[in-house]
């Protein structure tokens, strides 16, 4: 068995492919986005997944990297739920006919900052212009310090049924450094009065390789979390990028070096193994008889922006200051900046600033990349592989496959049990745009 920790390098996540740092903007206009749109619409048969923005916290989680704004000023709320509301509106002129709405997300920042009153308006404002699939999901993501039964009880009503607390880590050591602060004990409480309430699924969000982490505080966390038992669980490889998220300076000297790191992420997957807990994909434990297994049984599991799915989205809305939109042709991302977004809406066009228009060696690759993200293999057919191999990266797929970490050929690619920690690795041997281009994009750690 090679030593793996050679292959811990920077390469991409691949929620998307290609991945952003390659999009090509020069070939990108929003008409051609909208026809990409209408060709999904109708082969989704209507369906559309919505992923809703909410970017705003009450403080800064030094961990994070995602697009937010810090305010403690609850008035915002109100103007965003509006400029929201105008966006979908923009969509909805955009499609052919009424959608019906296969999937609710809301990501942020923290959607709990927002008044559960607030939330019923704002989703009573998507809903209310379409249709619910027969098969609709619904879930968000939640502070357990802010999440009040309130918010639980207002968006259970509505048809939330999924709910994911973003635990990271519960040593006090740990959560001072990140500022992230939430204690076992709310955690319990809310995740006991979720399931009273009538949720059927609780995610954990955790995170190894965070400031402060040590082999004893990991196991601790671990335990704490498999004594809740929430039926799935998230667990994450810190992504440390100062040079997008300036505040990750501030605790650089706390920080785990690749060793513990590489036994964080064993401990982690041992414990939840151990517990009875099944892995699906990258980075994702589920209870037996969750949906996400039958869906990879079935040949079925997806990944998108929002994570793994039960099933293939060909079109998903992003609404919201930075959001990406995905009409399987085509990416197309919002305005990060909030004023300007309110701007965009404001002048009557969709706030889109970048995209990208897929070739047909961008859906060939993408489709392969998303099959090992799922399904830890792919098949082609032989005069497609004679087609893109040219773009493969022979060099890294003969080392992976002479290590026994992959097989490989002119009709598909299997990735090995041992080869399923490397598998952002992996999936770069089929990455053109990365194996094509002379960019250095900066990545994170693949572990």
């Amino acid at each position: 068995m090679p030593d793996l920790r050679k292959y811990n390098i920077p390469v991409p996540r691949y929620t998307s492919y290609p991945t952003v740092p390659f999009w090509e903007p020069e070939s990108f206009t929003i008409e051609a986005y909208e026809r990409t749109l209408q060709s999904a619409f109708w082969e989704s048969s209507k369906e559309v997944s919505i992923y809703i923005h909410l970017p705003f916290c009450e403080s800064l989680c030094t961990y994070c990297a995602c697009n937010t704004r810090i305010t403690k000023n609850h008035q915002v709320e109100d103007p965003y739920i509006d400029y929201l509301l105008k966006e979908w509106e923009l969509y909805l002129e955009k499609l052919p006919e009424k959608p019906l709405i296969r999937e609710i997300h809301l990501g942020g920042g923290t959607p709990t900052f927002f008044a559960p009153e607030n939330l019923n308006r704002l989703l009573s404002g998507i809903i209310e212009r379409a249709s619910l699939s027969k098969e609709f999901q619904m879930s968000f993501e939640g502070h357990p310090a802010n999440t009040t039964s309130k918010h639980l009880e207002t968006l259970h009503d509505i048809g939330f049924d999924r709910v994911s607390f973003g635990i990271q880590d519960f040593d006090l050591n740990v959560q001072k450094l990140i500022n992230r602060m939430q204690s076992f004990e709310q955690v319990k409480a809310i995740t006991e009065k979720a399931r009273e309430i009538g949720y059927t699924s609780v995610n954990y969000d955790v995170v190894y390789g965070l400031p402060g982490q040590t082999v004893e505080s990991v196991q601790t966390t671990l335990d704490q979390i498999i004594q809740l038992k929430p039926e799935r669980i998230a667990y994450y490889s810190y992504a440390h990028v100062p040079s997008m998220r300036p505040a990750q300076k501030s605790y650089e000297a706390y920080l785990p070096d690749e060793d513990h790191k590489w036994e964080f992420m064993h401990l982690g997957k041992d414990a939840f193994l151990q517990a009875g807990y099944e892995e699906v994909g990258m980075d994702h434990y589920v209870m037996p008889g969750d949906e996400l297994l039958e869906a990879r049984r079935d040949g079925e599991l997806h990944r998108n922006f929002m994570g793994y799915t039960p099933f293939t989205s060909k079109l998903l809305i992003g609404l919201g200051a930075s959001s990406i939109s995905d009409s399987w042709s085509g990416f197309a991302q919002n305005e990060k900046s909030i004023p300007k977004y309110y701007e965009m809406l404001d002048q009557g066009r969709l706030p889109i600033v970048k995209g990208h228009i897929h070739t047909r060696q961008d859906l060939f690759f993408r489709k392969h990349i998303l099959n090992l993200m799922c399904n830890f293999e792919t098949t082609w057919h032989e005069s497609e592989f004679l087609e893109y191999c040219v773009a493969l990266n022979y060099d890294l797929l003969d080392q992976l496959q002479e290590e026994g970490l992959i097989l490989y050929g002119e009709t598909g690619m299997k990735v090995l049990p041992e080869g399923r920690e490397v598998i952002r690795v992996i999936c770069t041997g089929l990455d053109a745009k990365l194996n094509g281009s002379n960019k250095s994009p900066k990545f994170s750690q693949a572990i």
